[in-house]
Order: structure tokens, then sequence, then C-alpha cells
């Protein structure tokens, strides 16, 4: 099982480099080239994700973290914006916290429905995805079948 970590300042023009990071490990991964487009399209819109939630603080120099793992036959994805947010609490969901977002502030909720958009997109690419939010960040986990066999498989 190899694990690689990328961790890079939040600036839109390293998002590429997080790209070919994860289309190069997923290929050594043994992920079919069928789908290393996938892979890299997938990463570009949860670090450009990671990025924008960066955008409205100035002062804020945590790194975007991308974690990559070929373990147990799965080529997994993490992306970790590193920015605090409020967990949604199940009573928050059933008052709909956070679903829709208010539009009422000049524009302010545009930015809500572009990253919405970019969960969509990611969907689409991956056979697995996994939304977090809490105190270490948004987390978004994205994995695809893989080439590699795990401990319990090899001989």
């Amino acid at each position: 099982m190899a694990i690689v970590e990328l961790r890079f300042s939040a600036l839109p023009e390293h998002v590429r480099t997080a790209r070919l990071v994860a289309a190069a490990v997923a290929r050594r991964a043994g992920v079919a080239e069928t789908v290393l487009d996938e892979v890299r399209l997938a990463v570009g819109e949860a670090c450009s994700r990671a990025v924008g939630m960066h955008l409205d603080r100035a002062d804020d120099d945590r790194p975007v973290t991308v974690t990559l793992d070929d373990g147990n036959g799965r080529f997994c994805i993490e992306v970790n914006d590193g920015v605090p947010q409020p967990a949604l609490t199940e009573a928050g969901l059933a008052e709909g916290a956070g679903l829709v977002p208010d539009l009422s502030s000049n524009g302010a909720g545009l930015d809500v429905i572009e990253n919405e958009m970019g969960l969509a997109v990611i969907l689409g690419l991956v056979d697995d995805l996994d939304v977090r939010a809490g105190s270490e960040g948004g987390v978004i986990r994205m994995s695809w079948p893989s080439g590699a066999k795990s401990a319990e498989t090899v001989g």
C-alpha cells in the first residue's frame, strides 16, 4: 500500500500540479487508462473547490492537502481544504440549513451554487464519493477500482 500526500498553498496555479500528480499515481496504482481522465478531472474540480474556500480568507495560510492511497484494491483520493466549517447536524438538515443558498445578498449565494455544481461534476466522475465538513476543514473523498492487490488477496 502506497500513500502519497501533496500539500500546496491555496492558489489556483497549483491545481494543475495536483491533477498531474493524481494521474501519475493513479496510473502507477493500476487504475484503468480509460478512467485516468476522470481521475484528473475529479481532482481538478475538488482542488478548485478547496482553493475557492480560501478566497475570502486572505489571512488564512493553511494548505490544501491531497492524499492519494492505492490500498485495498481501490485508488482513493482525499482533498482537504483546511478551512474549518460547521458540520451539518441532523437537526440542521431537518430545518434545511445549508441545502438552499440565500441568493438575496447581492449574489453571495452564487459561490455556494458554484461549489455545489463542482460536487455534481465530481459525482459524475467517481465510483464512490464522500463529502464531509468539520473543524479540520472540508474533505472530499473519491475512489475508483485499481489493479493494486490488498494484503489479504496476495499470496
